[in-house]
């Protein structure tokens, strides 16, 4: 435990204090910035004279603005927070020889790894809890609206959400780190990585649902929903797909699904109608709990993976 503390207390420190940290944080920072005022803004133009609606704060995170909603940037960028972080964490330290003294003290190999992903875990979290608070106070200023209890309890999800989402990235660079000896072919792995995940699998999985349609029966709507139907399927291997549909549906309350198509019969629709309406947090929840689960998932199973290699890998002979 004592060899856990050094190592986390070392990797945040350095984390803190590299100049790589300070501009990828001040990037994202005035980015979000922009977006909130260019949302808040619009919002309070658009609501100017009349009575606010409920939920109006959430718009902040979920409204375009003219260029992209927060969680888009968070969906597409955020990424690169978990690479640039990570990408060289194990493989600069061999290159160095730094790690082989760092093994010869008294601190346990496992201790290093989990030092270093935990160090990251918690620079993101504070990296985007902070955002989040600055999005939230330039939001009451712009807006002018007070969020209720169940507007924060949303907005604390989505944050937890993506800090789950970001350091799945970690984990995945982290890993890259330990497969290759080199920073660079490390760095272009995780990259490499990023870009197949964000736009070859919905690019693919668009030609793909198309094939399985007849072109004679391309504008039929059942046609039409099973080529949809297999798109998503297809899109939702990607962790971008799995983080936008879960946190879209956690900030939308009024969002019931995470399909973006549902064919109803007249009496659904008669009874949707009637019984329209914001959904509580926990509804919300529930119909995202599959896709959170997967994110939490595949986030364990990618550090597991990078903490079995890096046992078993032979450090001194680098």
């Amino acid at each position: 435990m004592g060899g856990l503390k050094v190592i986390f207390k070392k990797e945040l420190q350095d984390h803190f204090t590299s100049y790589r940290f300070l501009i990828i944080f001040s990037l994202i920072w005035m980015v979000s910035l922009l977006i909130t005022y260019m949302v808040g803004t619009s919002v309070r133009d658009e609501l100017s004279g009349i009575a606010k609606p409920k939920y109006v704060f959430l718009l902040l995170f979920m409204s375009s603005g003219g260029l992209f909603s927060f969680i888009q940037f968070v969906a597409f960028f955020g990424p690169l927070i978990g690479i640039i972080l990570g990408f060289d964490l194990i493989n600069r330290e061999k290159n160095e020889g730094t790690l082989s003294r760092i093994l010869a003290q008294p601190i346990y190999r496992d201790a290093v790894i989990n030092g270093k992903f935990l160090a990251g875990v918690v620079t993101i979290s504070i990296m985007m809890t902070s955002i989040v608070l600055v999005i939230t106070g330039l939001g009451l200023k712009v807006v002018g609206v007070v969020p209720g209890l169940d507007e924060l309890l949303r907005i604390v999800m989505y944050l937890i959400l993506s800090i789950v989402y970001i350091s799945f990235w970690l984990g995945i660079s982290i890993l890259f780190s330990i497969l290759f000896r080199s920073v660079t072919t490390s760095a272009l792995a995780a990259l490499a990585a990023w870009i197949f995940f964000t736009f070859f699998v919905p690019l693919g999985a668009g030609i793909i649902a198309k094939s399985f349609v007849p072109p004679s029966e391309t504008e039929k709507t059942e046609a039409i929903l099973k080529q949809l139907s297999i798109q998503r399927s297809i899109s939702l291997a990607s962790p971008v797909s799995l983080y936008s549909e879960a946190a879209s549906t956690i900030i939308d309350p009024t969002k019931k699904t995470t399909r973006a198509y549902v064919l109803v019969g007249p009496f659904e629709k008669l009874s949707i109608e009637r019984f329209s309406g914001p959904l509580p947090v926990s509804q919300s929840l529930l119909i995202v709990i599959p896709y959170i689960i997967s994110i939490v998932a595949i986030t364990a199973i990618c550090f597991a993976v990078s903490y079995t290699v890096f046992l078993r890998q032979e450090i001194r002979s680098l």
